[in-house]
């Protein structure tokens, strides 16, 4: 099966398409609902891919925002993007001390769980101080 426009998107943004973008394609197949699908992932793709902030900021902000609202799976998605698109561990490590200053320590300690598995997932680093 060939890779769609917005399969394609995906992987550009995170490197692999996640499962929930797979599950959203097939539902809307299913539903007949394809036009749909399309609509808001043009929305998206605007918001994400036609957006002033460069793509490193842009995921940085979007990795805070999760952590704040508590969503540790689409904040693990967001901190690979934000480390394929050069941010670093110290980059990272703002983002959760920010998260705290609005989401106080669970989100700062989310924040450290998320990263730490993302970088380790990246580097291979699992170093413990």
């Amino acid at each position: 099966m060939n890779e769609t426009p917005v399969e394609t998107r995906y992987k550009e943004l995170f490197g692999y398409i996640p499962d929930s973008v797979h599950l959203r394609i097939d539902l809307a197949r299913r539903a007949g609902r394809e036009a749909a699908l399309e609509a808001i992932e043009h929305l998206r793709d605007t918001l994400i891919h036609h957006n002033p902030l460069e793509r490193k900021t842009q995921q940085l902000v979007h990795l805070g925002m999760l952590l704040v609202l508590g969503r540790e799976a689409p904040a693990l998605m967001h901190a690979h993007a934000a480390i394929q698109a050069g941010a670093d561990a110290p980059d990272l490590h703002g983002v959760c001390e920010t998260a705290a200053i609005v989401g106080g320590m669970p989100a700062y300690n989310l924040g450290v769980q998320v990263v730490s598995e993302a970088l380790w997932e990246s580097t291979g680093d699992n170093t413990n101080g």
